[in-house]
């Protein structure tokens, strides 16, 4: 009797290895990705979303349609947000962040306030932002190609930083950089040299040498649990959208802030390469954070799954565009109906917004201005609902 079911037993699991060695063929013959066959073991959405999150919003790298994706998702689950105290519309920049620039933070550095979500403009500075974050937070930032974002900060501050202020061109600027550059101008020119270098709260002036370029980047991986790239922006918000554990519509966007094409430039390829050795450290950090992102990304999704969540992002942005834009194109500020979706506009650059279809309902409409919404006119609702005793945020080019 024991032989006999020894013998059933010995069958039983040879026909079950059979099988599985069948599915296995089978799904690599029909390119099925092995994910897709256990949901239920993988699928993180089943776990509650990440709350605590501090996004360092660097400059000119998409961190404003970042921005409005972290106040739509803090408005959404009724979260607090660390916003600029009394008039301010930043926390501090381009000074290092402390916690007095904080509303509700008290002077000696305790709460009056706990909060969520921090994600202004700030440059960053671990200590300090800890005395404002609880101890789980998710460290986040972004970056972009060096060359892209000295371009867009050109026109972007290019009669606010003293260095670009004498030249038609960036390609006149980088034939003769330290020309127009001067150390001494100080806090005004964060823009004009390896600014993203700047925002991570290190000395954007410093020399690129080995041993303290590896520091940096070794203290940016210690204190950052995910660094997207801009250039990258839907696969970025695939990874992000996994790692928070967030719904799909928590991570579909309109882009904001965005330049209309007369006012992008055309590099020539000498000033390219011009623009790296001058932007030497933001060009090393986006290189490194570059490479990390997509080993990141490849651990986490296999190519079919990646092509997959892509098509459902991108998709889903179409549905609300057809959802809620009168039309798909950007338009400009003397087109743009509703002066609470106007962009401030900035330098030489022409900051481009949307128009709503009209007739929508409550709802849909609510949905529909908070993703065209731009970031200080979203500042100024999120702190006017935190705050509703104190004054509302002044923004002084809506009344123009």
């Amino acid at each position: 009797m024991l032989s006999v079911l020894g013998g059933t037993q010995r069958s039983f699991r040879v026909a079950l290895l059979f099988l599985v060695l069948v599915v296995f063929l089978m799904a690599g013959f029909l390119h099925v990705d092995f994910q897709l066959l256990t949901p239920l073991l993988r699928d993180k959405a089943q776990e509650p979303p990440v709350t605590n999150i501090m996004f360092l919003k660097t400059h000119k790298t998409a961190s404003s349609t970042m921005l409005n994706i972290l106040y739509r998702f803090s408005e959404a689950h009724n979260l607090s947000v660390a916003l600029p105290r009394g008039s301010s519309l930043h926390l501090g920049y381009p000074w290092l962040f402390v916690t007095r620039y904080v509303e509700g933070m008290k002077q000696d550095g305790s709460q009056n306030h706990h909060f969520n979500l921090m994600c202004n403009h700030l440059r960053f500075n671990f200590p300090e932002v800890q005395k404002v974050m609880p101890n789980d937070t998710f460290y986040l930032s972004i970056l972009r190609n060096p060359v892209f974002q000295l371009e867009s900060s050109f026109i972007y501050y290019k009669n606010y930083a003293p260095a670009f202020r004498e030249v038609k061109t960036l390609d006149q600027f980088l034939a003769d950089p330290w020309k127009y550059y001067k150390v001494s101008d100080g806090l005004k020119n964060v823009y004009a040299k390896n600014n993203m270098w700047f925002d991570f709260g290190f000395d954007n002036n410093a020399p690129a040498e080995v041993d303290y370029v590896r520091s940096c980047l070794s203290e940016v991986e210690r204190q950052f649990h995910l660094v997207l790239i801009a250039d990258h922006f839907d696969e970025s918000m695939v990874l992000l959208r996994r790692r928070l554990r967030w719904q799909l519509d928590d991570v579909v966007s309109f882009k904001l802030n965005v330049r209309s094409p007369r006012t992008v430039s055309r590099l020539t390829e000498e000033s390219r390469e011009r623009a790296k050795r001058w932007c030497e450290l933001d060009w090393q950090l986006y290189q490194h954070f570059n490479r990390t992102f997509w080993a990141q990304l490849h651990t986490e999704v296999s190519p079919q799954q990646l092509r997959r969540e892509l098509e459902q992002l991108r998709a889903r942005r179409r549905e609300l565009t057809a959802l809620c834009l009168q039309d798909p194109e950007h338009k400009n500020k003397t087109q743009i109906k509703d002066r609470n979706l106007r962009p401030y506009q900035s330098g030489n650059a022409e900051i481009l917004g949307y128009n709503l279809k009209h007739g929508l309902d409550n709802t849909t409409l609510g949905i529909c201005q908070r993703m065209a919404m731009p970031e200080l006119q979203y500042m100024a609702h999120l702190y006017s609902l935190q705050f509703p005793n104190n004054p509302p945020k002044n923004i002084p080019f809506l009344k123009t």
